[in-house]
């Protein structure tokens, strides 16, 4: 099964025209996944037999708009994906400022073979744009984690803490390279001068880069039910705790603080008592429908998507 990730800055003036089309394509075609539409761009990740998802990509290409919409393949053994689902949005990758334009403004983007190299110079300051459960998973070696909970915390973060005066070189990526469009436009558009960013980001590196020269320890979030992917874009460790939705590796699974479908070391604190038994019945309810045979009400809610 082929997993097809891709996203498009471009001014979409009516996006709401688009989704009936789109959703009567992918049902056409059993394609599953996730598509964001906002007037300024898309930013997808769908699921299928290879000649299914290339049919809907040809069908969003078919649009002027979108006629150089390129992607990034994985592929999987188990469906990523329960059902499909095409919404609108205010923004693709969700930073809460006005007047930042990917299309005019962004940083240098940097190839994964030459990313090494960029985030080993000692001037270089690396930051990891993504939230803070996916940074705990995996990250480049010494890369400053804002410790966000979302994208939109980021711009207050870079404000406190890069100074345009001292004009740092400043080098960021994320999952996909979606969120460092942004980013690194927001940077630019304060004045920082040297800014840069992962081309194809984590994804495109750990698809690239062999593992023996890599820098990239962990594994990698990803926004489907494959939970994390490592080198080689092979499916990693990590699974998801089904309370709080975050990753968790097998440390986590082995702590005292874990039990299926309830806790995690990560959630265990931050929930009641009452949401507890409330996890523990939804689990109940799950492993009885499994017991039946009842796929559908075994199935459990599609991850996040990237912002």
């Amino acid at each position: 099964m082929l997993v097809a990730s891709f996203y498009k800055f471009t001014s979409l003036e009516d996006p709401a025209s688009m989704v009936d089309p789109l959703e009567r394509c992918c049902a056409t075609h059993d394609v599953r996944g996730i598509v964001l539409l906002a007037p300024e761009g898309i930013n997808a990740t769908i699921a299928g037999t290879r000649e299914d998802v290339m049919a809907v990509i040809d069908h969003l290409r078919a649009d002027t708009r979108l006629a150089d919409l390129t992607w990034k393949d994985a592929e999987t053994d188990r469906p990523p994906f329960r059902k499909m689902r095409v919404r609108l949005k205010r923004e693709i990758v969700t930073m809460g400022i006005e007047g930042i334009d990917p299309t005019n403004l962004t940083g240098t983007y940097v190839a994964p073979e030459d990313w090494n190299a960029l985030i080993s110079d000692p001037d270089v300051i690396v930051i990891d744009t993504r939230n803070e459960y996916e940074v705990a998973i995996g990250s480049f070696r010494n890369a400053v984690d804002p410790g966000i909970e979302s994208f939109g915390e980021l711009p207050a973060w870079l404000d406190a803490q890069i100074d345009v005066t001292r004009q740092p070189k400043v080098a960021m990526f994320c999952t996909g390279g979606i969120r460092c469009e942004k980013s690194t436009a927001l940077l630019k558009q304060r004045g920082i001068r040297d800014v840069y960013h992962l081309e194809g980001g984590i994804l495109k590196y750990l698809e690239r880069v062999p593992e023996e020269d890599s820098l990239w320890s962990g594994e990698c979030f990803v926004f489907d039910e494959r939970v994390a992917v490592g080198h080689g874009l092979e499916v990693g460790d990590a699974t998801l705790c089904r309370a709080c939705r975050d990753p968790i590796r097998a440390a986590d699974r082995a702590s005292d603080l874990y039990l299926e479908g309830v806790s995690c070391p990560r959630c265990h604190g931050r929930t009641t008592d009452e949401q507890k038994a409330r996890f523990a019945e939804r689990k109940r309810q799950i492993d009885l429908a499994r017991g039946r045979g009842d796929s559908h009400l075994s199935r459990v809610p599609d991850a996040r998507t990237e912002n």
